[in-house]
């Protein structure tokens, strides 16, 4: 069951949801709370890789960090994201959760009425998470669009688990992307490393 405004602020009274900056009045909704851009930024650079075979981690893709490039956006400035681009953001906020909270990230409506998408397949967060949360931006829209931090951009909503994970996401082995600054590219190849 999804937590009401009233259950998602005793949580982060109690510390279960850690929330930094903590967000004012505005940014809370009737079941969530909204997100916001940050500065740092991730595309793909041009290559010249013919693809990238998924099931080999450890060929080509092992190269994934150096596929694509970090962009930060000056203070004023905006990112601006062409009609079929992929690129990865992330939110001004930190976020931590207990390990009895999952969370969830969604779009705001009126951004995915112009074409953005904020996330292509990854909007759980699991218990145990603790940092800034990637953006998966796609624009399928007609229009560049202009993506400035500090945008209400996202919306979080949190369901409590019928008892605490014993898994929580910073223990488990895997946990690449804990405490994440700023947006880290696909780290895949390390699932097949651990194995």
């Amino acid at each position: 069951m999804r937590l009401s405004d009233v259950d998602i602020l005793a949580k982060l009274d109690t510390g279960e949801i850690v929330i930094h900056p903590r967000p004012d009045e505005e940014c809370i909704g009737s079941f969530s709370i909204d997100v916001r851009l940050g500065r740092v930024f991730q595309m793909f650079r041009p290559s010249q890789l013919p693809f990238l075979d998924l099931s080999d981690p450890r060929g080509s893709f092992a190269m994934s960090e150096n596929l694509m490039e970090t962009i930060t956006v000056a203070e004023g400035e905006s990112f601006f994201l062409q009609p079929g681009e992929f690129a990865l953001g992330i939110t001004l906020e930190r976020v931590r959760l207990s390990n009895a909270i999952v969370g969830w990230l969604d779009g705001r409506s009126s951004l995915a009425r112009l074409g953005l998408m904020v996330h292509i397949t990854a909007h759980a967060i699991d218990p145990g998470w603790d940092g800034h949360i990637t953006f998966e931006f796609f624009n399928a829209g007609r229009f560049s669009l202009a993506l400035r931090p500090g945008l209400r951009i996202g919306a979080l909503s949190f369901e409590v688990l019928s008892s605490p994970t014993s898994r929580p996401y910073g223990s488990k082995r895997g946990a690449k992307y804990q405490g994440q600054q700023s947006p880290l590219s696909s780290r895949i190849s390390a699932d097949h490393s651990e194995s």
